[in-house]
Order: structure tokens, then sequence, then C-alpha cells
């Protein structure tokens, strides 16, 4: 999947981030979400996954973005 396929929920790609650098959420065509953020190690994920943090801020601007 391409992330030209995805709607970007959060970040402007202005301020001190780049345009693709920034922890961000965005949404599939099909309603499930993609999260970008900081590699962490908090535990060991199931072969296949992988844990990303974002800040809270990242996670409050999706929800207003889906009106919630």
């Amino acid at each position: 999947m391409a992330r030209e396929e995805l709607t970007r929920l959060t970040g402007n790609g202005e301020g001190t981030c780049n345009k693709n650098d920034c922890p961000n959420v965005y949404r599939t065509a099909s309603g499930s979400f993609v999260v970008q953020g900081d590699v962490s190690a908090a535990f060991t994920a199931p072969e296949g996954e992988g844990l990303v943090e974002i800040p809270e801020e990242t996670l409050r601007e999706a929800f207003r973005a889906l009106g919630w």
C-alpha cells in the first residue's frame, strides 16, 4: 500500500517536522488505521507486528479529524 492511498488525519508538514517524518495517523480505504511514530521497545511484539510510540496530542488530533 502506498502512502498516497491513505487519508492523513494528523500533521500538516509545517513546524519542526518535515512533510513525512512526524508522528502521524492515517486511515485506510477499508477503515483501519496506520500509525507512524518512533519505534518502541516496550515489549517484544509477535512476529509480523511492530510497536510505535506517538504523542497523545497526535492521537487527539486524529480523533478530532474523525469527529470523535
